[in-house]
């Protein structure tokens, strides 16, 4: 009977919340107005490094996603009435985990977990904090105690990201770019590497698939991650000043028709 209750509780507010995506997708489509995101701070730890961390985020920290979309739109000729397309906005930090993917799961436990996300980030997201179109909720791990940060994921359906970062300032930039990467996700980008290898895709995962010579590429594919230095290698960059919004990711998220 409980999980009935929670079950139609869940639909009731999702429901509601379809409605106003619709509209919110339309929008977006257009990129007329700004994207506006939030980024909410999760301690991944209990490391006192982790906790000042957080403490020093600021609205600044994510300024490079801001500057690294309007760029990119400005390349492919995407005007916006107000001369931005991205606000980034620090929210308030969570003190609640999300809920975890299944391992292995199959199509109904995917599910399942995609709608427990979707009503533990309503549930959480605070009121009174300014409207936003994407929810990013931000996880942060010392690097010293945390060597290898499990996946981050970016949810089109409800526009929510969950990103694994270092709780580290000498990381930041690398941070920004798995938060770009889960961003554009939310507007419908796919991603661009083989999920076997981690490899970027050719053509689509190169941000110059034709460059001459093709190796080693100059930047990374945003939904790639990496820039290829040959067929079989590859290396994250430090930043976003070393990606590129392929044309395939354009497409996904409407610059290019």
């Amino acid at each position: 009977m409980f999980k009935t209750i929670r079950v139609t509780v869940l639909v009731v507010i999702l429901v509601g919340v379809a409605a106003g995506s619709w509209q919110t997708t339309r929008r977006i489509a257009q990129w007329d107005l700004p994207l506006r995101a939030a980024v909410y701070p999760i301690a991944g730890d209990t490391s006192d490094v982790t906790r000042r961390y957080i403490a020093s985020l600021s609205s600044q920290t994510f300024q490079p996603i801001e500057r690294f979309i309007g760029e990119e739109a400005e390349r492919y000729g995407v005007k916006t009435s107000f001369g931005q397309h991205l606000r980034m906005k620090l929210a308030p930090e969570i003190k609640s985990q999300p809920p975890p993917p299944p391992i292995d799961g199959n199509v109904a436990a995917i599910m399942w977990w995609s709608l427990q996300l979707r009503y533990w980030a309503w549930s959480v997201a605070a009121p009174t904090t300014p409207a936003s179109d994407v929810r990013l909720f931000v996880i942060y791990f010392d690097p010293k105690k945390t060597g290898t940060l499990e996946h981050s994921l970016g949810l089109e359906k409800g526009r929510i990201g969950v990103v694994k970062a270092f709780s580290s300032e000498a990381l930041t930039g690398s941070n920004n770019m798995v938060i770009a990467h889960e961003l554009l996700h939310t507007v419908g980008a796919t991603d661009k590497y083989d999920a076997r290898t981690g490899q970027p895709r050719f053509p689509d995962g190169y941000a110059q698939p034709g460059a001459e010579p093709r190796y080693p590429q100059r930047f990374a594919e945003i939904m790639a991650g990496k820039i290829p230095l040959s067929a079989a290698e590859s290396t994250v960059p430090p930043s976003l000043n070393a990606a590129l919004i392929g044309e395939q990711t354009a497409r996904e998220i409407s610059w290019v028709k």
